[in-house]
């Protein structure tokens, strides 16, 4: 995989990953909860720290496959994921409500962490480099958490669109990984 490519997939990777984090900051804002720098970069490298591992379990799993049978299996695995939201979408489903409180925003980071776990494995095994879709979710993580307070603060009805969005990435995703 050339670098842009890399760098691609790895930023379709992080917005997947963080559209529940908009979701979720959205509803934050809503209230009035503001999050400072230092909060905000404690969330993403812990956000990031689970990405990261559940990448390089991925990778890892993907050695131990015959060459090119790991890229199918994790492109097909992040398409199911992508599928599943969408299939959830349709079922009613929401997701990404916001705990009431301030403290909330560790226990939501937490969550958020292993919403992230599940693709990052199926990611990883695709051969999507740890190092780099990790520091993608990280920068992403922070843009995520600005943008969802600011969202919040103006459009309570968006939230209903995050959970099929990340469906579509998810599979634009595990498609491109199939190509």
């Amino acid at each position: 995989m050339d670098v842009l490519s890399a760098l691609g997939a790895g930023f379709v990777f992080a917005l997947a990953c963080n559209l529940d984090t908009v979701v979720a900051a959205m509803g934050h804002g809503a209230r009035g909860n503001r999050l400072g720098p230092r909060a905000a970069l404690v969330l993403a490298s812990l956000t990031t720290a689970i990405t990261f591992l559940s990448l390089a379990m991925g990778a890892l799993g993907a050695a131990l496959l015959p060459a090119g049978l790991a890229g199918r299996l994790g492109g097909l695995a992040l398409t199911g994921l992508g599928l599943w939201y969408l299939l959830d979408t349709l079922r009613g489903k929401n997701n990404g409500e916001p705990p009431a409180e301030k403290s909330g925003w560790v226990a939501l980071s937490a969550a958020l962490a292993v919403n992230n776990a599940g693709v990052g494995v199926a990611a990883g095994v695709t051969g999507l480099s740890p190092l780099l879709a990790s520091a993608c979710n990280f920068a992403v993580t922070l843009a995520a958490l600005a943008l969802g307070r600011r969202l919040g603060e103006r459009l309570a009805g968006w939230s209903r669109l995050a959970l099929p969005l990340s469906g579509l990435l998810l599979v634009a995703l595990g498609l491109w990984q199939l190509a």
